[in-house]
C-alpha cells in the first residue's frame, strides 16, 4: 500500500471550496439603478390621473309629482331610446284630483252662464259677472293643470342613452323631484377624474394631455382636453373634480372603462419624487443621488416641502433636466459609477 504526501491534496482540496463570483464581481460592473429624469421622466415628467369613462350629459331623471313607484321597466346599464317607458307611479290619486278639478271646471263654468243670463236681465252687475268669468277660467286651467300632472305618472326618456343608475326601487315613495333613475345621454365621451390640491398650479382647464384606456382588443390612445375643474374642493376627499374631453375618442365607446390621463407638467409644476430616492441620516438634511454626466453619482441636499401619495414634493435643491436614482438610495455611495436600467412600459 502506498501512501501519497498529504501537501499532495492540499490544492485539490482548496479548488473544490471556491465559488465562482457573480459576473458583476467579476468584470467590476457599475450597479443597475432606476433613473428619473427631472422634468422629464416618471413621477417629475407628467401629471397622471386614474379616472372613468363617463358621458359628456348625465341626467338625474324624477318624476315631476310624488307618489308611491308601482313599476320599474329598466335596470343599471339598459339601454333606452328616447320616449321609452322606464317608470310608473300609482296614478289613482292623480286621477281623483284630475277628476275633481275637471268636475270643478264644469261647476264653474254653469255658474257663468246663469250669471250672464241673470246680467240679461240686468238682475246682477257687471261686476258680479266679471267675478263669475274669472272664477271659471281660473277653474278650468285648475282641471287642465290636473290632467297634466296625471301624465305625470309615467317617466320617460327624453334622449337615447344608458341608465346609468337606478336610485329608487318598486314599493317606494318618492318625493316629486327626487332622482329615480340617472341617464347617460348618448354622444360625447369624457373621463372624470380627481386633481388634488398641490396639482392646481400645474393643470388649467384648456390644457391638452393623452388618456389611454385598456379595452377588450388592446390599448386605445386619445388626444384629452381639460374640459371643466371644479371651482372648490370635495370636503371629503380635499380634491377637484376635473372632467377631460376626448375630442376624436368614438361616441359608441364603453362607459365606465378604466382610464390614465396624462399632463406634461409645468415649469410652475411642483417636483416629486419617489421616497425611495431619498436618503436621510439622524441629524442631516435629505438628499438624493445626482447621476453625473459620466454615470457617477454625487449627493444633492434637497428641501422637502410636504409628502403626498405620489411621493415628496420638493421646494428646491433639482434643476429641470437632472436625473437621479429613484429608488434604492440606501444602498449607494458617492463617486460610485452605476448603469441607468432601461425604462419599463408605462
Amino acid at each position: 500500500m502506498k501512501f501519497w504526501p498529504l501537501f499532495l491534496f492540499l490544492p485539490l482540496l482548496a479548488g473544490c471550496g471556491e465559488k465562482t463570483p457573480p459576473a458583476d464581481v467579476q468584470d467590476n460592473a457599475p450597479r443597475l439603478v432606476k433613473a428619473l429624469k427631472v422634468g422629464a421622466g416618471g413621477t417629475a415628467q407628467e401629471i397622471r390621473y386614474s379616472g372613468e369613462v363617463r358621458a359628456r350629459h348625465e341626467t338625474a331623471l324624477a318624476f315631476r309629482v310624488g307618489g308611491k313607484l308601482v313599476a320599474r321597466h329598466v335596470d343599471a346599464g339598459a339601454r333606452v331610446a328616447a320616449g321609452a317607458v322606464l317608470a310608473r307611479l300609482d296614478p289613482a290619486d292623480l286621477q281623483l284630483a284630475a277628476a275633481q278639478a275637471e268636475a270643478q271646471g264644469a261647476l264653474a263654468a254653469a255658474e257663468l252662464r246663469r250669471a250672464q243670463e241673470l246680467r240679461q236681465k240686468n238682475f246682477v252687475s257687471q261686476a258680479a259677472l266679471e267675478a263669475k268669468e274669472s272664477t271659471a277660467r281660473a277653474a278650468q286651467a285648475q282641471a287642465r293643470l290636473a290632467q297634466n300632472q296625471a301624465g305625470y305618472a309615467t317617466l320617460v326618456a327624453d334622449a337615447p342613452g344608458s341608465v346609468a343608475a337606478v336610485l329608487a326601487e318598486p314599493g317606494q315613495v318618492v318625493a316629486a323631484g327626487q332622482p329615480v333613475l340617472r341617464l347617460a345621454r348618448d354622444g360625447e365621451r369624457e373621463i372624470a377624474v380627481a386633481v388634488p390640491e398641490m396639482h392646481l398650479a400645474a393643470v388649467k382647464v384648456g390644457a391638452g394631455g393623452t388618456a389611454r384606456l385598456w379595452v377588450a382588443d388592446g390599448e386605445r390612445s386619445y388626444r384629452a382636453v381639460l374640459r371643466e375643474l371644479a371651482p372648490a374642493a370635495d370636503p371629503a376627499t380635499r380634491t377637484f373634480a376635473a372632467r377631460i374631453a376626448l375630442p376624436d375618442a368614438p361616441a359608441d365607446l364603453p362607459l365606465g372603462l378604466t382610464a390614465t390621463v396624462s399632463f406634461a407638467a409645468l415649469a410652475s409644476a411642483p417636483v416629486v419624487v419617489p421616497l425611495a430616492a431619498l436618503m436621510q441620516q439622524q441629524g442631516e438634511q435629505p438628499i438624493v443621488w445626482v447621476i453625473g454626466t459620466d454615470q457617477t453619482l454625487s449627493a444633492r441636499p434637497v428641501d422637502i416641502e410636504s409628502f403626498s401619495d405620489a411621493g415628496a414634493v420638493l421646494r428646491g435643491g433639482l434643476a429641470p433636466g437632472e436625473t437621479i436614482v429613484a429608488a434604492g438610495a440606501f444602498k449607494l455611495v458617492a463617486g460610485e459609477r452605476v448603469r441607468i436600467a432601461p425604462a419599463a412600459r408605462p
